[in-house]
């Protein structure tokens, strides 16, 4: 098979679909890899590597995408790389199509296969290849969050561990999922006051096992959340439903109510965000204020750390980039129900019901798309 590798075009966006190992190993079965000059070359991984893989190299993305049947990505294809998909491709990337209207439509009227990244599953229902991205972007939150609460970054001027004498910073966290457990985790690290929010009963039972005293575990019910969230110097937005918009826990009024210099960091904006007053930011402009609260809303944070995040996203995609060249994206897809359920789009429908429901769309279920699609 014929697989693509373009360089990514999102603002400040540093990671690359396949390392040169990646492409060794595809190279290796025979497939043919194509990766656009410097895709890797801003975390070290220069355009001789992926010769020396196996790789051939192209001068443009435009090329890239003409003469590749399997594009691998990491964020979701920007308009004009949207333009040079049709029916031919499949795309494996992260999509992120519930709160982006433009882009489904867009991939539904090209007729390619869109397979995205954070919905494929594993034996557990657990999201394997979004979960590497989730640790980095739980602990790259709390960082951020430290960052942006010095009074230079328009913060309350507050060291998040505090000093013998003077009290930490008093840390919110609302989710117990991959990325607020890695957020727990830096934030007690660094002797932060931290209290979590989930309506998953297990999931505070294990933070309250590994952690003991230094968390505070709480249901998340709207008259626990609100005093948590005024009370926050820093306030975590770590809640996921899997494919589908993230639910606005934090309302435009209560934003209002917050301390003046206090932090907001939605690492759900990917999704929409899950604060109400949440827009997507960038790298290069990461934060905005409203009524003197600090939102951190980059939409690509793992982009941040782009080697390390490179490298922990090809160990989770690699086995099925594999799969989809070796059987083609049909047959892969038909014969793994994992695989399958990160099918979104697919000749010109819709395979995810959450997204479907959020644009109003309407929803064909992945097995009945695939069998109208000729070997």
């Amino acid at each position: 098979m014929n697989v693509g590798v373009p360089r990514e075009i999102k603002n400040h966006e540093y990671r690359v679909g396949l390392t040169p190992a990646s492409v060794q190993a595809l190279s290796a079965r025979g497939h043919r890899v194509l990766v656009e000059s410097r895709a890797g070359a801003a975390i070290g991984f220069q355009d001789a590597d992926y010769l020396s893989a196996g790789a051939r190299i192209s001068s443009s993305a435009e090329e890239v995408f003409a003469r590749s049947e399997l594009i691998v990505k990491v964020k979701e294809p920007l308009a004009v790389e949207r333009g040079w998909l049709h029916a031919g491709h499949t795309l494996f990337t992260f999509l992120h199509l519930a709160p982006d209207l433009a882009q489904t439509l867009d991939l539904m009227a090209s007729g390619a296969i869109g397979i995205a990244y954070e919905t494929v599953t594993d034996a557990t229902g657990h999201l394997p290849l979004l979960t590497p991205m989730s640790e980095v972007a739980g602990r790259l939150s709390i960082q951020a969050g430290a960052h942006c609460l010095e009074q230079a970054q328009g913060g309350r001027g507050l060291l998040l561990g505090g000093v013998p004498g003077v009290e930490p910073a008093r840390v919110t966290v609302i989710g117990a999922g991959v990325v607020g457990r890695n957020a727990i985790a830096m934030a007690v690290g660094l002797g932060a006051d931290v209290s979590v929010l989930d309506r998953d009963l297990d999931a505070l039972r294990r933070l309250d096992e590994r952690f003991g005293n230094r968390v505070r575990t709480l249901f998340s019910a709207a008259h626990l959340l609100e005093p948590c969230v005024l009370e926050a110097d820093l306030v975590i937005g770590a809640v996921l439903v899997p494919g589908a918009a993230a639910p606005k826990l934090v309302t435009r009024e209560m934003v209002g109510r917050m301390k003046k210099g206090s932090v907001l960091v939605d690492v759900a904006i990917d999704q929409g965000g899950c604060f109400e007053t949440s827009r997507p930011t960038t790298h290069q402009d990461p934060t905005f204020q409203i009524d003197g609260v600090v939102h951190y809303c980059v939409t690509n944070m793992p982009g941040a750390v782009a080697r390390t995040s490179t490298l922990a996203l090809n160990n989770a995609t690699l086995p099925f980039v594999l799969a989809l060249a070796d059987k083609g994206a049909r047959r892969a897809l038909l014969e793994d129900p994992r695989l399958r359920d990160g099918l979104n789009v697919a000749n010109g429908r819709l395979c995810r019901r959450e997204v479907a429901q959020a644009h109003a769309l309407d929803y064909v279920p992945a097995l009945e798309v695939l069998e109208a699609i000729p070997d």
